[in-house]
């Protein structure tokens, strides 16, 4: 959860190959960004909606610059989309947790590409160490909550899960 919503829809996104469920290719992904790339992803990580002309204004440089700037890293995916940041307290029923998974074998595509699919599941990280991926697992309820584990922890490929419960967050 990094951006915010309704740039989408001043912003034509490009289908890429992290937004059609499979893992993003390294040979896609533009890996080197100018300062200028990262003052955009800056100001587009504080508000999503910030219009290209003030992107441009802010930055100095041309609409033209911004929106052949923002193309490219949908294009090569550094851009994969734009979203929703809340407030932890503007859902206070809401259960939030983290769940570590750890994976048999070579498996961790597979299950990336299951966990994706379940509603539940908010992000996912790889990770080094004991644990392979951490998910952030969403429900309204505990019986939502108690429901989503079970589906994840009978994915193919997962060895192990330990979850931990969120319950206060003091900085977003």
């Amino acid at each position: 959860m990094h951006e915010a919503a309704g740039a989408a829809s001043r912003r034509p996104i490009r289908r890429n190959a992290s937004q059609n469920g499979d893992l993003p290719n390294p040979e896609n992904t533009m890996t080197r960004l100018d300062d200028t790339d990262r003052e955009i992803l800056s100001i587009l990580r504080a508000d999503a909606r910030t219009p290209v002309a003030a992107l441009a204004q802010k930055l100095r440089v041309s609409r033209g610059t911004v929106q052949n700037r923002l193309h490219k890293m949908e294009e090569s995916g550094v851009i994969v989309g734009y979203t929703v940041r809340l407030r932890p307290d503007s859902e206070p029923q809401r259960i939030r947790a983290w769940m570590s998974i750890a994976v048999d074998g070579n498996a961790a595509p597979e299950v990336i590409r299951a966990l994706r699919g379940e509603p539940m599941v908010g992000t996912l990280h790889t990770t080094n160490g004991r644990w392979d991926i951490v998910a952030e697992v969403r429900a309204e309820s505990l019986e939502a909550f108690d429901a989503a584990l079970g589906r994840i922890r009978l994915t193919p490929g997962i060895a192990n899960t330990e979850t931990s419960i969120l319950l206060s967050t003091y900085k977003a």
